[in-house]
Order: C-alpha cells, then structure tokens, then sequence
C-alpha cells in the first residue's frame, strides 16, 4: 500500500508517496512560501495588482469589481509564486469574502490525500534515502531521467517543461517506453502547466495512438494531451498551482544543496565527529543563515563545524 513520508525539516519540509519501495511523488516546500489557499488582507496597488499587509505583492485574476487603487480587499491565493529565469511570477490570488487565514501546508495536503503519513526522524534509519530521495533530486536538478532503453532529458523553461527522448530502440517501442517514463516523471516532480514530449519519429496512425495510450495509462488525471503529431511531438496541459520540483531546486541550487547538506547533519550519528567539509558556497549559505544553525544545534545538542 503507498504510504506517504514526511520530515520536517530544517529549512524545508519534505514529502514523498511511496509505493512498492520507490518514490511516486515527491514534494519539498519551504518555510515562506505564500501557500494557495492562503486568505489575507491587501491593498489594491495596480489595476490587477493587491500588494498583501505583509508587503508581498499578488497578481489577480480578473480587477475586483467596485474597488479602487488605494482601496482595502480581501484575496485567496489560487497559484503560488513559480520562479523563473530573472523575475518570479508573482503568486496569483482572487478577491474574496472568506475571513484570514493560511492556506494548507504541505502536511495538510498529504494528509487529505488519503493515503496513509508516517512522520520520519533524524535518529530513524533513513527510509527516505531507501526509496530514491537523493535519485529523484538528482532528476530535477540534473534533468536526466534514465528508463529501460533510453533516456529523458528534462527542461523548465518559462513556457513549458519539455522532455527530450533519446535511446537506441526502434522508434515506436522507444516511444511507448518513453512516454510511460515522461508520464510517471511528470507525476512524480510535480510537473504542471503546458509540458511538451518530443518523440522520436512515430508512423502510423496506430503507433501514435499506442504513445498517447502510455500518457493516459501512467498520468493521473486531471489532465489534457493532444494527439502525437507527425514530428513526434504530444503536448499535455495539468493544473500548476505550485512551482514543480525541478522548479524548486534549480532556482536557487546553493540553497538547495545546503538543505539537502543539513539533512545529512542531523543524520549524522551523535558518536561521529561534527566536523563537515562543504563547497564553499554551501558552507557559506548555511553560516549566513542563523536560524538554520539554530535549529540544528537544539535538534542534535551541538553545533555543526565547518572545515575550510
């Protein structure tokens, strides 16, 4: 039975729905994150801009009826902030009557999916770790998705996500395969938006079919796909309320790998020494963030050193 697993922590929380031993979804969130369903104060600063009493601003999605510049609202958040290359899209948020409060946190949407949620600890042994947690970040920050023949090469881009597949079988059995692996990856990094699948060639109307049944057999709904065209190329649309995990990861990969580097931290058995040696940059950003030392000295009872 899928079980979902979940740590919180330092600097992020973690989840990930694992089922016969591997990782299905994985999902990271981060501590400040303006989450959808978040109910809050604004002001309206532009014709469709609500800057929030904390002073984050939110895009809406249509002008509130009866509100000027200047004037007081409420808004929900329905997308969170999606980073991208050079300016973030900024959180999308719609007026509402509904009184304050936060949206869900990742616990809370675990837990509501039904699915039962062990809470794993530092001086457990790593359970994550067993299902492939370091294998998947390796996915969406590297981008290359190995499966049975081939490979997926995986890229956000401000557009789309697009999947490159390559492989050495003939063309529809490599489709086939290909298109099963690019489904499961999408469900499992949490892809959403326009995501385009760039095929090898595939003739016949039957061959192209079979591709577009692989998506429809691996991908849970809801979603919409085109048919394969002639190039080889299937479009599918999903729901993004959230940034993807690649998203996540490679829009700020220091921060990503000192988290991933205090997790081995509070790992670290307390009869093993406490010295670490980091890339500098990771060593920096964990120096410079405070809070992050803090937590770990209170969860391990000693503070971490960093060789040079």
């Amino acid at each position: 039975m899928a079980e979902w697993l979940y740590e919180d922590g330092v600097g992020e929380a973690r989840a990930a729905l694992v089922a016969d031993d591997r990782i299905v979804a994985a999902r990271i969130e981060l501590p400040d994150t303006l989450r959808v369903g978040t109910v809050a104060r604004a002001r309206l600063t532009e014709r469709m801009v609500a800057t929030l009493d904390d002073g984050r601003e939110v895009m809406l999605d249509r002008a509130p009826p009866g509100v000027t510049l200047g004037a007081a609202l409420t808004v929900e958040v329905v997308r969170e902030a999606i980073p991208e290359p050079g300016r973030a899209k900024r959180a999308r948020a719609r007026a509402s009557d509904a009184a304050p409060a936060p949206g869900p946190d990742l616990l809370a949407r675990i837990a509501a999916t039904g699915h039962p949620v062990r809470h794993l600890r530092a001086h457990e042994a790593d359970a994550l770790e067993a299902a492939g947690w370091s294998e998947v970040l390796e996915e969406a920050s590297g981008g290359e998705i190995a499966f049975a023949g081939g490979m997926l090469r995986l890229s956000p881009t401000p557009a789309m996500t697009l999947f490159d597949v390559d492989g050495d079988m003939a063309g529809e059995a490599l489709a086939v395969r290909a298109a099963t692996a690019a489904a499961l990856a999408i469900r499992r990094h949490g892809i959403g938006g326009s995501i385009g699948i760039d095929f090898p060639t595939v003739t016949g109307k039957a061959a192209r079919q079979a591709v577009a049944a692989a998506i429809d057999a691996a991908l849970p709904p809801p979603f919409e796909r085109t048919a394969v065209n002639g190039f080889g190329f299937l479009q599918i649309v999903r729901p993004r309320p959230r940034a993807s995990l690649p998203e996540r990861l490679r829009d700020d990969p220091v921060g990503a790998a000192a988290r991933a580097a205090l997790r081995l931290i509070e790992r670290t058995p307390v009869s093993a020494p406490a010295r670490f040696r980091l890339p500098d940059a990771v060593r920096a950003r964990i120096e410079a963030t405070p809070a992050w030392i803090g937590a770990i000295v209170r969860r391990t009872g000693r503070a971490p050193i960093f060789d040079r």
